[in-house]
């Protein structure tokens, strides 16, 4: 049984998603709320996806990052049998997004020079949050063989 071991990265992917969670609660609190002590709308919200579906992918993507990480929690399930060249793609893919969200803060940066360093940062922070996630089940499906029975 894998489930010590999915443990440790079970403690960080729960810290990621926790991470994705306040974000999604930060912006919904000002969106629907007026709460005042956090930062404005435009600050929270590219306005690249209207908020309403916005708000949806994200209630799944809080779903199904749940249930990598509660499987990672047991020790068992889908999301915690090691697949390591199911991790090689998943890590691809979880680079790619990170650097792409690097070139974006980049971008960014050079187009609004008065927003320098941090003004409209929340939703590239956010997806480099959710870029790690990816990046750390990758390397849990690239790194670890199950095999029943091994701790």
């Amino acid at each position: 049984m894998i489930g010590y071991a999915s443990q440790r990265w079970a403690a960080i992917l729960w810290l990621l998603l926790a991470l994705f969670v306040l974000r999604v609660a930060g912006q919904l609190a000002v969106a629907y709320f007026d709460v005042a002590w956090l930062p404005p709308m435009e600050e929270w919200y590219s306005g690249l996806i209207p908020y309403r579906p916005l708000l949806a992918a994200q209630i799944i993507i809080i779903g199904v990052y749940a249930k990598v990480c509660v499987d990672f929690q047991r020790g068992a399930g889908f999301f915690v049998t090691a697949r390591p060249v199911f991790g090689r793609g998943v890590l691809i893919s979880g680079y790619v997004y990170f650097v792409g969200m690097v070139f974006r803060y980049m971008v960014r940066m050079a187009m609004l020079p008065d927003e320098r360093w941090l003004g409209g940062c929340i939703p590239i922070v956010f997806h480099w949050v959710l870029a790690s996630f990816i990046i750390v089940f990758g390397h849990y499906h690239r790194s670890h063989i199950h095999m029943e029975g091994t701790p």
